[in-house]
């Protein structure tokens, strides 16, 4: 076992409401270690849609996930945090009142006063299309997820699917592409009504395709697509011509070693008291996707209002000793000097 990191708080998860955490429990003097399992920082925005705009985070009109993922980083700059990437959280052990020994898959161990899960649904998943073989073309020419949209340009795109997610790509990519075929099961989407509209616009200009039918298999070598074959809703098959697929089946989520912290779950969510957003344990707090409580919003910015009220009980356990008074960044220059604006 390696030497402790001994740190004020671990937050499990980097995503956009673990990183204001790191804001708001740094204006109040905590240092913060994060770890993560994806291999960058963002969470489900940097994984999922680091290019598709985010529409509801107050004061930004518009933002990609990765351009709110930038921003956070910048902001959180003053309060130097360390993260720790590509690693899972396996065990959180109590060694104090309060203290935990927190150890990760690739054997680090921290010791914190606090412990914030901010871990979204737990690790996202892709579902794999039910297609013979499609394992050897994932990651070469079949792709779960869009990471950089400049990877498209000029490609023949296969997208399977009939929800936002598919739509959403179907008309980002389609200024790229060389040509896209949208291709769902049934002639009903279950997408926004607005993207089924556009897409059903470019279908009839004949500027891409529209197939109704599923995948039955993959044609081509050495991992590279030249082409799919599809059975229709009328039983009949036919091959099309693409050399990148892309499925959208939805994502599992995998809530992993959360179940065995000794948390109480409801339906694979922490359940939380919502003065503070602590757990049924003292000392480990759940904000953002992973928490449940009553009349609980699954949004960006109801995770940024739990990171707040969160620090403000995180410092009765790091400082004991202190008296917390509640002081604004707008006019205190205590707080802008620790901003670095002063």
């Amino acid at each position: 076992m390696s030497e402790a990191i001994k740190t004020d708080v671990l937050i499990i998860g980097a995503g956009p409401c673990g990183l204001f955490a790191v804001f708001e429990l740094g204006l109040l003097d905590m240092k913060v270690h994060l770890v993560d399992i994806l291999d960058k920082i963002g969470g489900q925005c940097a994984e999922l849609y680091p290019e598709k705009p985010i529409y509801d985070i107050p004061g930004i009109p518009l933002v990609t996930g990765q351009g709110l993922t930038e921003a956070l980083l910048e902001q959180i700059k003053p309060f130097n945090p360390t993260f720790h990437l590509n690693e899972m959280v396996e065990s959180i052990e109590k060694i104090g009142d309060p203290g935990f020994r927190v150890t990760t898959d690739a054997g680090k161990v921290f010791e914190c006063k606090v412990v914030v899960v901010s871990a979204g649904g737990g690790s996202f998943q892709p579902k794999r299309p039910p297609v013979p073989g499609i394992e050897a073309y994932e990651n070469i020419s079949v792709f779960y997820a869009v990471r950089k949209m400049e990877q498209f340009r000029d490609k023949e795109i296969l997208i399977v699917g009939g929800g936002d997610s598919a739509l959403d790509w179907t008309l980002n990519l389609h200024p790229l592409a060389k040509r896209i075929t949208l291709l769902h099961r049934r002639d009903e989407f279950r997408a926004a009504p607005h993207s089924v509209e556009q897409m059903r616009k470019l279908v009839a200009d004949g500027t891409m395709d529209l197939k109704i039918g599923q995948v039955t298999a993959l044609e081509g070598a050495d991992g590279k697509l030249t082409g799919a074959q599809l059975k229709g809703s009328d039983n009949t098959t036919s091959t099309i011509s693409c050399d990148t697929m892309l499925p959208f089946f939805g994502l599992t989520m995998k809530l992993g070693p959360v179940a065995n912290w000794g948390l109480h779950l409801e339906n694979n969510l922490i359940p939380v008291e919502t003065a503070s957003f602590e757990t049924n344990v003292p000392g480990i707090f759940a904000i953002g996707d992973i928490n449940t409580y009553p009349g609980k919003l699954k949004l960006i910015l109801s995770g940024f209002h739990e990171g707040a009220l969160m620090s403000q009980k995180a410092h009765r356990y790091v400082y004991p000793d202190k008296r917390l008074v509640f002081q604004y960044t707008t006019s205190s220059s205590s707080l802008q000097k620790k901003l670095g604006v002063n």
